[in-house]
């Protein structure tokens, strides 16, 4: 009789656990998401905090205490009500006092296979934060649009880096767009805060001379090594990827939308980009996607990369621009020194 009752018992006690772990989980989301977007006035931020933080523990206990069990997991329940209104009331904005290099989004004016970029970001970087700002406008011919580069920029070991793309057309005539975190003025980033909705997202539209050369030439704290790979994708391809990047851009200018750490980042935001468009195929998500710095040697084992017969450590080496993008400099022709 007692053998029979132990399949239960085991199955009650492997779904309390489970409710057990649930409720630190969301207890855990709950109180940073709490730290993040409660009032301002410390105190009573404190005060929701630790009073939340009470609430779970309670819950916790009271999952293993039968007449309590219930009544703590209603109350727990309507408190999670209360996170997701608090969460879906976090609304993205693009009037905020932004970070001056930043502060302008560029937009498109699509026309045919004329496409006019406004605001393209070309600072006159005396330092990292020390610079002219600077912008112009320049209509690109789609025609003479014939290739894609992804650019991967390491700062903190080889699994983390910032992956950016830019477009070539014929004559050495590049444009980067780098998908980034739209800062306010005087705040840092914070990867943590990346998860609760506090950054918006921005498309960097660049010169290479700004968001390469701001990379190789001026960044030293910490310093960054940035390598160049060209993707394999036909022209056809590369064409409406661009004007994937193009519609997002004019999208992201008059519908703001929110960065996050994991989901909406510079390199899932590349991946959705060319699946959206099939650029030369499907890529399946990988958790080198997500593990940035992978992301071309993912690339290169997916047959995504113009590889040249080389090895992925021949090519990464081959790909490394810093010497000749400090060589080159304000060059003119920055573009095809540092692909030489």
């Amino acid at each position: 009789m007692h053998t029979r009752r132990w399949p239960a018992r085991i199955a009650r006690g492997a779904l309390l656990a489970a409710l057990a772990l649930l409720v630190v989980a969301i207890g855990v989301w709950g109180a940073l998401l709490l730290v993040y977007t409660a009032p301002p006035n410390d105190l009573a931020r404190t005060a929701l905090v630790v009073a939340f933080a009470l609430a779970t523990s309670w819950t916790l206990i009271a999952l293993f205490v039968r007449r309590w069990r219930w009544p703590a997991i209603g109350v727990f329940a309507v408190l999670c009500v209360g996170l997701a209104v608090l969460w879906s009331s976090i609304e993205p904005t693009n009037d905020r006092d932004w970070q001056p290099d930043l502060a302008v989004l560029a937009y498109a004016d699509i026309d045919g296979d004329k496409v006019t970029v406004h605001n393209i970001r070309n600072f006159d970087y005396r330092s990292e934060t020390d610079y002219t700002p600077a912008y112009y406008d320049k209509t690109f011919d789609l025609e003479k649009l014939r290739s894609v580069d992804i650019l991967s920029s390491y700062w903190m070991g080889p699994a983390i880096a910032h992956a950016f793309v830019s477009f070539g057309f014929s004559g050495d005539d590049y444009l980067t767009v780098s998908i980034e975190v739209r800062k306010p003025r005087g705040e840092a980033y914070s990867t943590l805060k990346g998860l609760f909705r506090q950054y918006e997202l921005v498309y960097v539209v660049a010169d290479e001379r700004d968001a390469i050369r701001l990379r190789t030439n001026y960044r030293r704290d910490p310093p960054e090594d940035v390598y160049i790979y060209r993707a394999n994708a036909s022209s056809w391809d590369v064409r409406r990827l661009f004007k994937e990047y193009m519609e997002r851009i004019n999208a992201l200018r008059t519908q703001p939308e929110f960065y996050n750490t994991l989901t909406t980042n510079c390199t899932t935001n590349i991946w959705m980009n060319a699946e959206v468009n099939r650029v030369a195929g499907r890529v399946p998500l990988s958790w080198k996607i997500l593990a940035s710095g992978y992301v071309p040697q993912y690339l290169y084992e997916q047959g995504r990369l113009e590889t040249m017969g080389l090895s992925f450590p021949e090519l990464q080496q081959r790909a490394h621009v810093n010497a000749r993008a400090q060589a080159a400099d304000k060059a003119a022709d920055f573009s095809r020194r540092i692909r030489m």
